[in-house]
C-alpha cells in the first residue's frame, strides 16, 4: 500500500513538472512569436557625440583662459586669448600701406589725365607747325622767304612730330597702368587690401571662441604657454548633439532597417528611465575593419569570430534635456523590427550640412568694412 502511494505521488510530481515545462515552453513560444522575433537587443551600446578639438589658427602666447574643465560655455564665448601686440602692429602697418597705395594709385590716374591733356597740346602744336610749313611752302615758290626760314619751318614740324610720338608713348604707358580699373579696384590697391584683410583676421584669431554650446574637457593649455597653429588646447563636448552607437552581431542585422524605433536604457538612470530614438544608419563595415590593426584572416590559423556592426541611433532631444547623458556611457538598445519597409542603407546624400557654426561669418565682413573706410578716407 505504501509503495502504491509513493508511486502515485511520483506520477503526480512528474505530471506537474511536465505541465510546468510545457507551460513555460508555450509561454516562451508565444513570447517569441508575438514579440521576441520582432526585436533585436544588445547591451554593447554606448553614447557617442562630437568632440570638438579647440586649437589656435595663429601662433602666439596665451594671456588668458576663459573656461576650465566641466564649465559650460556658449557659442562665440572666448575660450583662450593670445597676446595680440604683434598682430596689432602688423594691422597698423598694413592699413598705412593701403592708404599709401590708394594715394599712389590716385596719382597714377592723375598722371594719365595729365598725359592725355599734354597729348592734345602736342597734337595742336603739330597742327600749327604743319600749317606754318604749308604757308611758307607757298611763299618759297615765289622766293618770298629765304631757304633758311623754310628749313626752320620743316624742322619745327619734325620736332612737333617727335614730341607728339614721345607724349603718345608716355600717355599709353600711363593709361596701361590704370586701364579697365578704378582707384578702389586697382591691382595694387587690391593687393594692399588683401594684406589688411590678412592682418585683420590674424588679430581677430588671437581670440579663440567656442564654435558651439557645450562643456569643456581635457584642458591642456596654461597661461603664458606659447602655442602653435593646430595645437590642441581643450575639447568642447556639445551634449545636446548626442547619438547612440549600438554594436549588433551579424546574425541580428537581417531585419534592421533605417527609421525603425529603438528603446534604450542607461545604467546612469537605471531601467526606470527609457530613451527613445530611431535607427539612423548602419556602418559600411564592421568595427574590426576600421581598427588600428585590422584582422588578417588569410595568415595563420583562422578561428571564426562573430563580427559586430555599428548601428547609429538618433536620440530624442527633449529626453536628453530632461535626462542628460554623457559621451561614452553604456546603453542597452532594443530595436523594434516589425516594420521592414525601410532601406537597409542610406540611398540619398545629405541636403544640408550636418553641423555648422556661424561664429566665423562676420570676420570677413568686418575686415571689408575697414578696408572700404580706409580707401574712402584717402581718396579725393
Amino acid at each position: 500500500m505504501e509503495n502504491t502511494n509513493q508511486s502515485a505521488k511520483r506520477k503526480r510530481l512528474l505530471t506537474m513538472l511536465t505541465a510546468v515545462f510545457l507551460g513555460a515552453g508555450l509561454a516562451y513560444g508565444a513570447y517569441w512569436g508575438l514579440h521576441g522575433r520582432f526585436h533585436e537587443t544588445t547591451d554593447d551600446a554606448s553614447v557617442a557625440g562630437n568632440l570638438l578639438r579647440i586649437s589656435p589658427r595663429v601662433a602666439g602666447t596665451v594671456v588668458s583662459i576663459g573656461a576650465d574643465d566641466t564649465d559650460f560655455v556658449k557659442q562665440g564665448q572666448v575660450l583662450v586669448k593670445l597676446d595680440d601686440s604683434d598682430a596689432k602692429v602688423a594691422l597698423a602697418k598694413a592699413e598705412s600701406d593701403l592708404a599709401e597705395t590708394v594715394r599712389h594709385v590716385q596719382a597714377l590716374f592723375d598722371t594719365a589725365g595729365q598725359f592725355r591733356a599734354e597729348l592734345a597740346l602736342k597734337q595742336e602744336n603739330l597742327r600749327l607747325a604743319q600749317a606754318d610749313l604749308a604757308r611758307r611752302g607757298g611763299a618759297a615758290a615765289d622766293h618770298s622767304i629765304s631757304r633758311e626760314e623754310m628749313e626752320h619751318a620743316q624742322s619745327a614740324v619734325r620736332r612737333a612730330q617727335a614730341e607728339l610720338a614721345l607724349t603718345a608713348a608716355q600717355a599709353d604707358g600711363a593709361a596701361a597702368q590704370v586701364a579697365r580699373t578704378t582707384e578702389a579696384d586697382h591691382p595694387a590697391v587690391r593687393q594692399a587690401a588683401a594684406r589688411v584683410r590678412e592682418a585683420f583676421l590674424a588679430l581677430q584669431r588671437c581670440e579663440i571662441r567656442a564654435p558651439q554650446n557645450g562643456y569643456i574637457a581635457k584642458r591642456a593649455v596654461q597661461v603664458g604657454q606659447p602655442v602653435a597653429v593646430g595645437m590642441p588646447l581643450m575639447t568642447l563636448v556639445p551634449l545636446h548633439e548626442l547619438w547612440a552607437e549600438a554594436n549588433f552581431k551579424e546574425d541580428q542585422l537581417e531585419r534592421l532597417r533605417l527609421g525603425q524605433p529603438v528603446t534604450l536604457s542607461s545604467d546612469l538612470y537605471g531601467s526606470g528611465v527609457a530613451f527613445h530614438g530611431e535607427v539612423l544608419g548602419l556602418a559600411p563595415g564592421t568595427g574590426g575593419v576600421f581598427s588600428l590593426l585590422p584582422p588578417q584572416n588569410a595568415s595563420g590559423n583562422w578561428i571564426k569570430i562573430v563580427q559586430r556592426l555599428p548601428v547609429r541611433i538618433g536620440l530624442d532631444p527633449k529626453e536628453l534635456a530632461a535626462h542628460p547623458l554623457r559621451v561614452g556611457v553604456s546603453l542597452k538598445a532594443d530595436v523594434d523590427t516589425h516594420d521592414t519597409r525601410g532601406p537597409a542603407l542610406a540611398g540619398q546624400t545629405p541636403s544640408r550640412p550636418r553641423y555648422s557654426t556661424p561664429i566665423y561669418d562676420n570676420e570677413a565682413v568686418a575686415a571689408e568694412q575697414r578696408i572700404r573706410a580706409i580707401i574712402a578716407a584717402n581718396r579725393r
